[in-house]
């Protein structure tokens, strides 16, 4: 009961906060500070440039990656999160505006990126500008990466032939002095190119040494794999290349995977969700803090990972045989989980019993890095070097493993019964499925590849979403509309 009423009022809370964030966020002092005039107190506001909202619970379920268990237990769960899940496993827009939902994310996002504007525009009249640097360069990072993420999400992904025609999303670099300022969509490309231009400037500012704790914040090896991201998804392999060798020097990746097959597999399943997102664990290169019941949804949604797509991705290895290390429990109802996920919950008060759920999301990984370096490999006919990536992987992710089970030519184009640069990219896409189940980056693969998501209910009910179907955009809130901003057609 106290958990119904806790997601009751925090939906509240949130319609009332989110939908005027836009507006009102910089009306008043940030965090409390009387002048953003020292380089700590912007490094402070700059805390906020993060998108504090989870993206991966709705995305998650769009993809292929979950299916129809049956059933739900609303002991974890409350009305807005059964809503949500329903909402986004039958592909319709999100009618909660809760935690979890694209709506949430949106206003988050531009909640992170008026922290960004605020903290540069206090930058532009410091004295000593040189002071400045570190913040100038995390704020320019801050702002680049949710407006990357509202962009493909919101907006049609990416597309060379037609990203100067597509409708985009407001690039914001501005803080907002007006109660409702009104913005324009741009277009994909535009936005694309502002991206850029702060991404590539911003990495010219940061300094490592500027962080307590580094992996909270744009490090100079969270920026490279960031612009690793955004140049595969722009198609741009050379520079995924470049900024790769930036982010992880000398491909020394081996040493900073996730040891599922070594040390995950000796602590327990327990013990791995706690570490799997803490800044101590190597592979984590990004980390961000969210408001969020991820957790309690993947566990306890009636839309989620089942036994049969657990055993399609989860079991045997795709081309070289044997079996992944990747280990799956069960919390609720046999619902198969990956201990990936775990909540900090946070009471308004010592004694009280309510308060906010918090997941750590993990951004950026050495895993995203690698393959998005083989991908690139692969598409510029270096496939020696996209083979020995894939085997160090495979080295900490296969049970028992030795080296009869590498990635060899003759393997790949024998599995796919294909030419060896598709072959690879099968096998890229198949194991990042499995590597980031639970963390939403399979919808991003959907959309660059255009692949089709098939759903079927428990009675086996169809719904199916082909590429060109406009449902595979998410919906730009409503709200919006008071600024000018144009929803997604349906």
């Amino acid at each position: 009961m106290i958990m119904k009423l806790l997601n009751k009022y925090l939906l509240i809370v949130v319609a009332g906060a989110f939908l005027s964030s836009c507006e009102k966020y910089l009306e008043k002092e940030p965090d409390n500070r009387a002048n953003l005039n020292t380089p700590q107190k912007i490094s402070q506001l700059l805390g906020s440039a993060y998108p504090q909202a989870n993206y991966v619970p709705f995305i998650e379920t769009y993809s292929d990656n979950v299916g129809d268990n049956g059933t739900f237990n609303n002991d974890f769960m409350g009305a807005d999160q059964v809503t949500a899940n329903a909402d986004a496993f039958f592909f319709r827009d999100t009618r909660s505006i809760g935690e979890d939902t694209p709506e949430f994310y949106w206003f988050a996002c531009y909640k992170a990126i008026a922290a960004a504007n605020q903290a540069l525009k206090a930058i532009s009249v410091a004295h000593d500008q040189e002071a400045y640097r570190a913040q100038r360069g995390e704020a320019m990072m801050t702002r680049a990466y949710a407006h990357f993420m509202l962009v493909n999400l919101f907006a049609e992904f990416f597309d060379p032939a037609t990203a100067s025609t597509d409708p985009g999303i407001p690039y914001v670099t501005e803080p907002e002095t007006n109660f409702i300022k009104q913005y324009s969509r741009e277009n994909v490309a535009h936005v694309y190119a502002m991206i850029e231009n702060d991404l590539v400037t911003g990495l010219g500012y940061l300094d490592d040494n500027n962080y307590v704790i580094p992996k909270y914040h744009f490090t100079q090896a969270a920026a490279h794999a960031f612009a690793t991201r955004f140049y595969l998804y722009k198609k741009d392999y050379e520079k995924v290349i470049h900024h790769a060798t930036l982010a992880v020097p000398n491909n020394n990746y081996l040493p900073n995977l996730r040891p599922w097959n070594t040390e995950y597999n000796v602590i327990g399943l327990n013990d791995v969700a706690p570490r799997y997102a803490k800044a101590t664990e190597n592979a984590n290169i990004l980390l961000a803090e969210t408001r969020s019941y991820w957790f309690r949804a993947n566990i306890a949604a009636r839309y989620t990972m089942t036994p049969a797509i657990r055993n399609q991705i989860l079991r045997d290895v795709p081309v070289v045989g044997g079996t992944w290390a990747i280990p799956t429990g069960t919390y609720i109802d046999n619902h198969p989980v990956v201990p990936k996920i775990d909540e900090h919950f946070v009471t308004v008060s010592v004694n009280a019993d309510i308060g906010d759920g918090y997941v750590m999301v993990p951004l950026f990984t050495m895993e995203e890095v690698l393959f998005n370096l083989a991908e690139a490999y692969t598409y510029t006919n270096q496939y020696a070097s996209a083979i020995a990536l894939l085997n160090a992987y495979l080295s900490t992710r296969i049970t028992s493993y030795n080296s009869s089970r590498n990635l060899t030519e003759a393997k790949i184009t024998g599995f796919w019964g294909t030419d060896l640069q598709n072959g690879l990219i099968q096998t890229i896409l198949a194991y990042r499925r499995t590597e980031f189940i639970h963390e939403g980056l399979r919808w991003f693969d959907i959309q660059r590849y255009k692949l089709t998501v098939t759903h079927m209910t428990q009675n086996g009910e169809l719904h199916t979403l082909e590429p060109g179907d406009p449902r595979r955009v998410f919906q730009i809130p409503a709200t919006a509309s008071q600024s000018g901003v144009e929803q997604n057609p349906r």
